[in-house]
């Protein structure tokens, strides 16, 4: 599964500054994984798991080592992919800017990380930028008024044709409308399972999850908590939508040694980059998780939807797993590591054999059994 996060924000607001730093972790990221693309607009980075590391030494000590190879395999992490959609100013709905372009690049992101800056600095011209509640606003109205735009076309064309109920379609565009046109994103309105279902085809920009970036300065990262408590009611938003970070200092992570990153976190009072909180807070949001695989080949970490079952899990490592599928072993990491691999899960009985419909859990160690 393709993990796409779109940073969007007004100018000046610590956009640039945060995909730099992406960047760069993007290339020493590459330099160890070559299957990795690079775009112009683009960085491809990896979802901080630990668990994978401690399961690359006990596969290297359980099979590589028996086979007389030696050097541990670097474990193969999920990737998460950031776009920069830039140029998002007051009007971007009507083609100011370069509106047309980057909201057309909101509509390929999975989730998108809104960056609304919360310092302030003299050096720094505030260029469309007023306020955090009003630059949020700004942002939100621009996508509301362009889904807007959308649904007043399909309210007056024979869009509903194509699909298998008009009625329900033209209904649904309604209900979508009376809401945007009250300044309520599509994200927030109430719909039944089967209207979710038909929204999809809307593809509305205010429909997409949405994470919250708070820019903070280097000083106020300390009280993240309370700031986070703060622009909860600022904003009139749900706590669990919002991240704190200062990207002047994930830009001066960038460029350190892992060693040295990890030193001056700890320097900072944190155990984690504003960056890994952000991917963690993305799967959080889309309710993804991830599961394991530990074989002599590879070590790695596969993506998938909170409640998938088995038999569309393998379908993540190959299509054709799907309709080969026999069965999965499946141990918990926990009973993995403390077992030192497979061969004693196997003795003890912590691996089970499950069918396709097991409902997959997050940090399973998996090995599919898969037909000819």
């Amino acid at each position: 599964m393709n993990l796409s996060v779109g940073i969007i924000g007004l100018p000046n607001v610590g956009k640039s500054t945060l995909f730099n730093a992406l960047l760069k972790k993007q290339i020493a990221f590459v330099a160890n994984y070559p299957f990795a693309t690079i775009e112009p607009n683009v960085g491809i980075v990896p979802v901080p798991d630990e668990r994978l590391e401690k399961l690359a030494e006990i596969v290297e000590r359980d099979s590589l080592t028996s086979l007389g190879m030696t050097g541990k395999r670097p474990p193969v992490p999920a990737t998460v992919k950031f776009v920069d959609i830039a140029g998002l100013v007051k009007g971007a709905s009507e083609g100011a800017g370069l509106g047309n372009k980057f909201l057309s690049h909101i509509r390929e992101v999975s989730i998108i990380a809104h960056v609304v800056r919360a310092f302030e600095d003299v050096n720094i011209i505030k260029e469309g930028s007023v306020d955090p509640l009003s630059d949020y606003k700004t942002i939100q109205t621009e996508l509301i008024l362009a889904d807007l735009s959308t649904i007043s076309k399909i309210k007056d064309s024979s869009f509903a044709k194509a699909t298998a109920d008009r009625q329900k379609s033209k209904e649904l565009a309604e209900k979508l409308f009376n809401a945007l046109n009250k300044g309520i994103p599509a994200r927030e309105v109430q719909l039944t399972d089967e209207e979710q279902e038909l929204s999809k085809q809307f593809f509305l920009l205010s429909s997409k999850p949405e994470v919250i970036v708070l820019n903070v300065s280097e000083q106020a990262l300390k009280d993240a908590e309370q700031i986070t408590q703060n622009y909860t009611e600022l904003l009139g938003v749900s706590i669990e939508k919002l991240v704190v970070i200062c990207a002047k200092i994930e830009a001066e992570l960038a460029e350190l040694i892992e060693e040295e990153q990890g030193q001056y976190l700890k320097d900072l009072g944190l155990d984690q980059s504003g960056l890994e909180r952000l991917i963690r807070k993305a799967y959080e949001t889309l309710g993804l998780i991830s599961f394991l695989t530990a074989g002599e080949k590879e070590v790695r970490a596969w993506t998938i939807n909170k409640g998938i079952k088995a038999v569309d899990a393998a379908g993540v490592i190959h299509t054709d797993f799907i309709k080969k599928f026999i069965k999965a072993e499946v141990v918990s990491y926990e009973e993995f590591i403390k077992n030192n691999g497979w061969k004693k899960s196997r003795e003890l009985g912590k691996a089970r054999m499950e069918g396709r419909d097991y409902v997959m859990q997050d940090g399973d160690v998996v090995e599919f059994k898969i037909g000819s």
